[in-house]
């Protein structure tokens, strides 16, 4: 079997960061969390219906790719930002993103369509990552770990988009498009939301958002504009991604990062 791990194409990364982004392969889960070929699937998500002999198995495979265990978070599509270090690692803490100071502390980031938001600065001092579906995009998430990641000492900052649902497969109402616009600051930052959502013939008042553009949006106001990736969409790869929306009761991938 070729490499289940996703490696993201991040130019500009410092040496010193380690990365992986995990799909639904390689792991021991039988459907509906499996591989999506017939074999098991790589589930890590305790809270999804999986047996937890077969979640933590998983979590074993992975973490031999790590340095350390990573800090699992409680996700509440929130705007909470932690710092791994200052975690008790016995406690599953409630939040939506988290950040690294010290070599081998590893951040996750748990989704099936939310977007996971990598973080590094180019001085390779401080990493982070943040769950952002559209409650947390607009909440304020990536603005959040932007401050935290600045308080903590980071310089200028670098961005990664991990896997999450595509501009043509992510269908919403009106309020998701008003919630953003809301939120948009200025004309320019409305211009930005305005070119994320397209109208859905024959569906009044239904459009298609694009999370990617979205999230660039979030960061350009918070002065972030190294952002790669975003050419993923969880909901139309059934052979590589789980997806909630696409599939209901599903499995769970991870995007990672860490000082080495």
């Amino acid at each position: 079997m070729s490499n289940p791990w996703l490696l993201p194409h991040w130019p500009g990364l410092p040496d010193n960061i380690g990365v992986l982004s995990t799909t639904r392969r390689g792991g021991v889960s039988p459907a509906p969390y499996d591989d999506g070929h017939g074999g098991g699937g790589l589930n890590l998500g305790t809270h999804v219906g999986d047996l937890s002999a077969q979640v933590a198995a998983n979590r074993a495979l992975l973490r031999a790719a790590l340095p350390a265990d990573p800090l699992w978070l409680s996700q509440v599509h929130g705007t909470a930002v932690l710092n791994v270090a200052e975690a008790d690692p016995r406690q599953v803490p409630e939040a939506d993103a988290c950040i690294a100071t010290a070599p081998g502390k590893v951040c996750v980031i748990m989704t099936a369509d939310c977007l996971p938001v990598l973080f590094a600065d180019r001085q390779g001092k401080t990493v982070g990552a943040a769950h952002a579906g559209w409650r947390g995009l607009v909440s304020g998430v990536l603005e959040n770990t932007v401050a935290a990641m600045r308080a903590a000492g980071a310089g200028e900052l670098t961005v990664w988009l991990g896997p999450a649902i595509g501009p043509d497969q992510f269908e919403v109402g009106p309020e998701v498009r008003q919630a953003f616009l809301g939120e948009a600051g200025d004309a320019a930052g409305a211009q930005r939301v305005e070119a994320a959502f397209r109208a859905i013939a024959g569906k009044p008042g239904k459009y298609l958002a694009d999370i990617y553009a979205l999230a660039r949006a979030r960061l350009q106001g918070a002065g972030v504009t190294d952002v790669h990736g975003g050419e993923f969409c969880t909901a139309s790869s059934a052979a590589r991604f789980y997806s909630y929306r696409r599939d209901g009761v599903t499995g769970r991938q991870a995007s990672l990062i860490w000082l080495k």
